[in-house]
């Protein structure tokens, strides 16, 4: 009877994203239905780690985090949890095979996320290492469906790519990170007096991730490629939005992008993607 309860953690992974997330959630939509549940479960997992760092505040955070990495564990070691997030994403990692050194990486950076630091160079990328380009390489052992040879040849786009998003996030909050959260992520950066040069030296960085992970993305199995573009190309809407205001706008407000847009960019990358554009 385990199988029903299974069905409800994959449901429970499906609605935390559906939450949490719309743009991920369409992109998902638009992967082949096998790889909806397994990638819900992967997002799932990682949104409630970021959920523990991220907002609460009036609850011990260290022990929170310490408590769901040792449930995360014994639910990979025994195969059940009765957290369902926990649950289904344990299936994911055994059904996928999922490097458990990744997980340990992803959760790292999580519990960096604790503690006041201001990033240098090292620091900064061993954080997008874990807290997104690991995210990116167990959706790719989803993606490859176990094929050695074809995810290695794809780690270093996805890698790219979960850095691009991570650094779109990072830019669209800079302000809320540093004013409510005291978190200052990009090295060398005085967010104090936010300057046209801090920023478009960042943008340049996320311009070349973005160009290196299109590589892989092109290259992905047809059962992937649509939902991937599809998050890749709001991502790069969202982008363009920031890229065309003033640093000070960036620091102060919160840009996305409208359901209306999104509409529209759904319907292009379907057609690009039946006629072979992609």
């Amino acid at each position: 009877m385990k199988e029903k309860f299974d069905r409800l953690s994959a449901e429970c992974s499906k609605l935390t994203t559906r939450r949490y997330s719309t743009s991920f959630s369409l992109g998902i939509r638009f992967l082949d239905k096998y790889l909806h549940d397994p990638i819900y479960a992967i997002y799932g997992f990682v949104r409630l780690a970021d959920e523990i760092v991220d907002s609460f505040h009036d609850h011990n955070k260290q022990l929170l985090l310490d408590q769901f990495k040792i449930h995360c564990f014994e639910a990979i070691e025994s195969g059940i949890s009765l957290n369902p997030i926990l649950n289904a994403f344990q299936k994911t990692v055994h059904d996928y095979r999922i490097d458990h050194q990744l997980i340990h990486q992803f959760l790292h950076s999580m519990e960096m996320d604790l503690y006041k630091q201001e990033y240098d160079k090292a620091k900064y990328e061993e954080y997008i290492l874990g807290s997104a380009e690991v995210v990116g390489l167990m959706c790719l052992y989803v993606f490859t469906g176990g094929d050695k040879q074809v995810y290695e040849q794809l780690k270093p786009s996805a890698m790219k790519l979960g850095a691009a998003f991570q650094k779109i996030n990072f830019l669209r909050d800079i302000g809320a990170d540093y004013n409510q959260l005291n978190r200052t992520y990009f090295p060398g950066v005085d967010l104090s007096v936010f300057t046209e040069v801090d920023k478009r030296k960042i943008e340049e960085e996320i311009e070349k991730d973005f160009s290196d992970a299109l590589v892989g993305i092109r290259m992905l199995p047809r059962s992937s490629r649509r939902g991937v573009f599809l998050a890749y190309r709001y991502y790069q809407q969202l982008f363009k939005k920031i890229k065309l205001a003033a640093a000070s706008a960036v620091f102060s407000e919160r840009f996305r992008i409208s359901n209306r847009r999104k509409i529209a960019l759904l319907f292009d990358t379907m057609l690009k993607h039946k006629l072979n554009w992609i």
